[in-house]
């Protein structure tokens, strides 16, 4: 009797650990009643803090509808660039609502959606500096927002050019104030921070000298990569806010006109 009673109990606590190892995020999330995203505040109009200093962009009304859908509050960790991943590896984080590209190198780290938005990439440079094009960018000083993907692809351009020089800046105010103070030459920014930086006024004397030679950068949320429940739940939302119009309204707000085609040319999402 002891010993069955014994291998009894030895099973429910097995159970009960599997139980709990296995825990969805999902559930945790809707449990808990809040949705934690991580979301960059120096990327307008994706996001920024506005007059208030309250947060406001794309990625902040898509974290806010991704909460709402589930039942629970939306909580927005101001997050930059390079503390994306950390922040949802460490806890920090539910989700990450921070424009962050789709690439097979972070795919190794973390569990990423369907793409939700896509971006072209634009030369920021001053009037002054004599650049026009993407190639005018060979043996001059150029920066970039550490861990984006236009940071990445221009450093490597610059590597292969052999001439100029290469800087990283921990934000993309820190860019872009690098480039209006003469620090550097010019970035490659999206074509939506070019447009809103110069709208803004707030730096003077800014142009955009063109496309960069970039592939279009498609961006996904992302979940940790062990969380497959909440991960194919990210890509449906992102599937319904496109279905149901959310999408075109919340690009319409913030960027304007046509929104950008979410899809890859002869690829089934």
């Amino acid at each position: 009797m002891k010993k069955t009673l014994a291998v009894a109990v030895s099973a429910l606590l097995a159970a009960s650990i599997t139980s709990i190892a296995q825990a969805d995020k999902l559930d945790g999330i809707i449990g808990s009643g809040k949705l934690r995203c991580a979301v960059t505040l120096d990327f307008p109009p994706m996001g920024f803090r506005d007059e208030g200093n309250k947060p406001a962009g794309f990625d902040v009304d898509y974290c806010n509808d991704l909460a709402k859908v589930l039942g629970v509050d939306a909580e927005v960790v101001e997050t930059p660039f390079p503390d994306r991943i950390p922040a949802l590896v460490s806890g920090r984080a539910d989700v990450i609502v921070a424009s962050t590209s789709d690439t097979l190198e972070r795919a190794k780290t973390v569990g990423m959606s369907i793409p939700y938005f896509a971006f072209n990439m634009v030369v920021l440079t001053r009037e002054d500096t004599g650049i026009n094009t993407y190639d005018d960018l060979k043996g001059r000083p150029v920066g970039n927002t550490s861990g984006t993907f236009e940071a990445i692809a221009l450093e490597k351009d610059v590597k292969a050019w052999g001439n100029g020089s290469f800087r990283a800046y921990q934000s993309q105010n820190d860019t872009i104030l690098a480039v209006a103070q003469g620090h550097v030459d010019a970035t490659v920014v999206t074509n939506t921070v070019a447009a809103s930086t110069i709208k803004s006024g707030k730096y003077k004397g800014l142009k955009i000298a063109g496309d960069a030679p970039y592939v279009i950068d498609y961006v996904s949320l992302a979940a940790k990569r062990s969380e497959y429940g909440l991960v194919n739940y990210l890509n449906l939302f992102v599937n319904q806010q496109v279905r149901s119009g959310r999408y075109a309204e919340l690009y319409e707000k913030w960027v304007g006109g046509k929104p950008v085609d979410l899809t890859v040319p002869g690829v089934y999402y």
